[in-house]
């Protein structure tokens, strides 16, 4: 069936952060737009349609299958038209590269090391997106992400990077007290805890060979970034990712006790979908992430 009058550019946009969020009032705040609003087009788009698109429960949004059927269809058509138009503004060979990494991964690792990627390809425009704090899937926003999962993702081009790994730090200033009590430092300071690892702290005492802590007081935090600041702050004893923090433990902002590192059970995979594999951008990034990061030559699937 062709619709007499196709609905709207401005409609299908606002009906994707709408679905993509499952949220009338996220979408508004990402869009600069009232929720109202956000529901108004959303009902004339399902008008012009003639389906419903949104499950409209008490307390929640679900997608219909038909409000499934036009994200996966319309996002991509609408990430492409972005795209050729930022490129037409740009003026001709310039891309524009979107990025998903977990932001203390970004913040430590990615964009200290992010120069030499711009050096070596000057015509690749960098767009970042950190807002989710540990990204488990590949956005449809995205052109590469950099995902923390426990095992490969399904119908994705990867590329495994590395392993999680924990060490167990403190400031400096706490150094004293930890050599004079050892595994009972944990009476005296508190134990800083990061939201999304609350049994960390208990896989590594069993690691250690030591009972679970029972700390002066717990300090939970819900970004790596609090945690590691909290730790060199002198505010307790905290477990952060090894591979992150060698900068912090080089300058002496941080310091590590116990030998003992935790090894998880996820790792770092770097993703794209296979229909992107050949674009030139991605495998510049592809190739360059696999040379700053891959701890050695990964399968794809």
């Amino acid at each position: 069936m062709r619709l007499s009058r196709p609905p709207p550019t401005r409609s299908l946009r606002i009906f994707c952060v709408a679905a993509r969020h499952c949220s009338f009032k996220f979408a508004a705040d990402e869009l600069f737009l009232t929720p109202s609003a956000v529901s108004h087009q959303i009902k004339e788009l399902e008008t012009a349609l003639g389906v419903r698109l949104f499950e409209r429960k008490p307390r929640s949004l679900e997608l219909t299958q038909a409000g499934t059927t036009l994200l996966e269809q319309a996002e991509p058509l609408l990430e492409a038209l972005d795209r050729s138009v930022a490129q037409v503004a740009r003026g001709g060979g310039r891309r524009t590269l979107r990025i998903q990494l977990p932001p203390f991964f970004a913040s430590e690792l990615f964009l200290p090391r992010l120069g030499a990627f711009c050096d070596r390809n000057p015509r690749i425009d960098i767009r970042i997106d950190t807002h989710d704090p540990r990204p488990a899937l590949h956005s449809a926003n995205a052109d590469v992400s950099i995902l923390l999962r426990d095992a490969p993702p399904q119908g994705m081009d990867y590329v495994h990077l590395f392993p999680l790994s924990l060490t167990a730090a403190c400031s400096p200033a706490h150094l004293p007290t930890v050599a004079r009590l050892g595994g009972g430092v944990f009476r005296e300071l508190a134990l800083i805890v990061h939201k999304l690892s609350p049994d960390a702290w208990s896989s590594w005492a069993q690691e250690v060979g030591l009972e679970a802590p029972e700390p002066k007081n717990v300090l939970e935090f819900d970004t790596m970034h609090a945690v590691v600041r909290a730790a060199e702050l002198g505010l307790g004893v905290a477990l952060v990712p090894t591979a992150h923090c060698e900068a912090w433990f080089r300058s002496g902002t941080l310091a590590r006790i116990f030998a003992v590192k935790l090894s998880t059970a996820v790792s770092y995979y770097l993703v794209n979908r296979s229909r992107d594999a050949e674009r030139p951008d991605v495998c510049a990034i592809t190739a360059w992430v696999r040379e700053q990061f891959a701890d050695k030559p990964a399968a794809c699937g």
